[in-house]
């Protein structure tokens, strides 16, 4: 713990959590502004989450599925969950997240999204099964294409990047 205090910047915040439910990156799905909880996670570790993460956080479940970290990704420009997430609950979960969402799959046809996605507001990592139609919802749907042309959003990330740098 300490060791990783040590490498981040002062800025960055590192809490240990004390929960049952040890693999959070399972339990856990969030962007900038909101999280998505398992269900059963503890309520320490709910407000530990919201006052590191500086997020308002939401107990639910995806498509019946209560681990929300494995079986969805968003960032705060859209998402993508699991292929079986009704109309209904991606309607909720969009409005709940302010973002848009769509359903679908990674690696061939995984329903594990974040086992085959790693995303921010700038750029998406996927496995390397994933199929250009795949890559094509994921593209569009978190805004990844839309970006290149921004010149404002260039402009801030090279700002931020020289500040880590």
């Amino acid at each position: 713990m300490l060791h990783i205090r040590n490498s981040l910047p002062d800025s960055v915040l590192v809490q240990r959590v004390e929960e049952r439910l040890s693999a959070l990156g399972n339990c856990i799905s969030c962007n900038d502004y909101t999280a998505l909880l398992h269900p059963d996670i503890d309520h320490e570790t709910e407000e530990l989450i919201c006052d590191v993460l500086g997020v308002e956080a939401f107990r639910e479940t995806i498509a019946g599925n209560a681990l929300v970290g494995s079986y969805c990704k968003f960032s705060s420009r859209g998402g993508l969950v699991h292929p079986h997430t009704s109309l209904q609950e991606l309607d909720e979960l969009s409005s709940l997240l302010q973002v848009p969402l769509a359903a679908g799959t990674v690696n061939r046809g995984s329903d594990i999204i974040s086992a085959g996605l790693i995303a921010n507001d700038w750029t998406a990592f996927c496995g390397l099964d994933t199929t250009s139609t795949e890559l094509n919802v994921i593209e569009e749907i978190l805004k990844i294409r839309s970006i290149e042309n921004n010149e404002s959003f260039e402009s801030t990330r090279a700002a931020i990047i020289d500040t880590l740098v």
